[in-house]
Formats: structure tokens, sequence, C-alpha cells
């Protein structure tokens, strides 16, 4: 087990990546359809927990193509999402990333995901965590709403 040298609690961290598509009928994000709890059969944004000695942008990789199937390098990061009561498992920090695909791909649920779909913006599903706060957040930072 290994020893600090300070008292203080250390949170989760995790990623989240919100990936938007623009189509004909409107802006449409990824979601993918949770196989475990908590929030088990909700629809959420593709990510997960950071690995030890992982760098951020490097889960937000690992984390998409695990629960996707989709293979993205370039993000831009959106923020930090920390407040308290977010994760039931404990105090979770995730870290955003976002883009915008210029082609729509077909994606595949892998790993802890049931599902993986395109879902229109406006109309969203209940959505897990804080994942509505989040995806808002991202339309802002990428100048997709005011």
């Amino acid at each position: 087990m290994k020893k600090f040298c300070y008292d203080y609690p250390r949170p989760a961290v995790t990623v989240d990546i919100v990936l938007f598509y623009a189509a004909k009928e409107g802006l449409e994000v990824l979601l993918v359809q949770r196989a475990k709890d908590p929030f088990k059969d909700h629809w959420a944004l593709p990510g997960g927990f950071v690995d030890e000695n992982e760098a951020l942008a490097a889960a937000a990789v690992r984390e998409l193509l695990e629960e996707t199937q989709l293979r993205r390098a370039k993000f831009k990061q959106i923020g930090a999402f920390g407040d308290p009561g977010r994760d039931p498992r404990g105090h979770t920090v995730s870290i955003a990333f976002a883009a915008i695909l210029k082609s729509k791909p077909i994606v595949t649920g892998a790993d802890d995901a049931k599902a993986a779909a395109w879902h229109p913006v406006k109309g969203l599903p209940k959505l897990a965590f804080d994942h509505k706060k989040i995806i808002r957040a991202a339309l802002q930072s990428m100048g997709l709403e005011g």
C-alpha cells in the first residue's frame, strides 16, 4: 500500500468526451448507454476513469475507443467538473474534452457501454451524472450556442 505525505482525500479523476456532428436535421451528440451502475441503462457521454500515470488526453482517446470503437486523437479540453455529489460512487472530478466531426462515423457500444448512438442535442434523453451540464459547456466552448 502506498503512503502519502499529506492527509487530504484524493478524488477520483475521470474524462468525458463530447463529440458533435452537424446533421441536416440539427446538431447531434454521441452518447453511450451505460451497462453498469451507477445509472445503469441511462445515456451518458463516453468516458471513464483515468489510469495511474496516464495523460488526460490519452485517457480520453482510450475511453472513446473502448466504449464506441471510434478512434479520435484531437480534442479540445473544455473544462473540469467536480461538484460534490456529481458521482454517487464518491468525489470525482471529470475533465471534459470536445470536438466537432466533419463526418458522422458509425459507432458501436463496447466495454461498459451497452450501446452507442447519435442523439439530437435538442431533445436529449435523461442523462447520467452531470452530463447535460457538460454538454451545455461544450456547446458554449465550441461556439455552437450563445
